[in-house]
């Protein structure tokens, strides 16, 4: 796929919090049994709880780390606490859900307030099982500089979706 057309090039998931990536896994997420497409409309009813997570394609004893950020907190026009860590998952066996691996910050749903909001998962494949240390705050946490400190290298998937608060209207538009 062209990088024009990609999905998280369009909805400037590459660019705001990864740099571009080949994809070389498989996530699916399913909340209450919908599963994810990249650019979904979700409202924070629908994603109060933590989805179900299945990531496939690094082999029977692959790990993986699962980290849910929202670049555009507290608002799209002042995302002042980019990136707002809602979820981090790490040591997730190939295959098997985010509740086999090792929760290190609790999944916290979407409230967004005003505007509407991407919310992003990206998945890294681990070299090892190794230990990650919950950040001490969730405001202005940052996937580049998480990834390189745990050495964890370039993602190998991502999904977002897109919400807004309950009574609000509309879609976000790309161009």
């Amino acid at each position: 796929m062209s990088t024009s057309r990609d999905p998280l090039v369009v909805g400037n998931v590459v660019g705001d919090i990864v740099d571009y990536f080949p994809v070389s896994a498989l996530l699916r997420l399913l909340y209450g049994g919908r599963e994810l497409t990249c650019g979904s409309e979700m409202r924070p009813s629908q994603v109060a709880s933590e989805p179900a997570v299945h990531i496939t394609g690094g082999g029977a004893r692959a790990l993986y780390t699962l980290v849910m950020v929202d670049p555009d907190s507290p608002s799209p026009s002042n995302p002042s606490k980019r990136e707002y860590l809602h979820w981090l998952v790490t040591d997730i066996p190939e295959g098997a859900g985010a509740n086999h691996g090792n929760e290190v910050v609790a999944y916290e749903s979407p409230r967004p307030t005003a505007g509407i909001h991407r919310f992003v998962f990206i998945v890294f494949r681990q070299a090892m099982q190794q230990v990650i240390y919950a950040p001490g705050w969730r405001a202005n946490f940052n996937t580049r500089d998480f990834a390189a400190c745990y050495s964890l290298g370039e993602p190998v998937a991502a999904i977002y979706f897109n919400c807004q608060r309950e009574g609000g209207c509309g879609g976000r538009r790309y161009s």
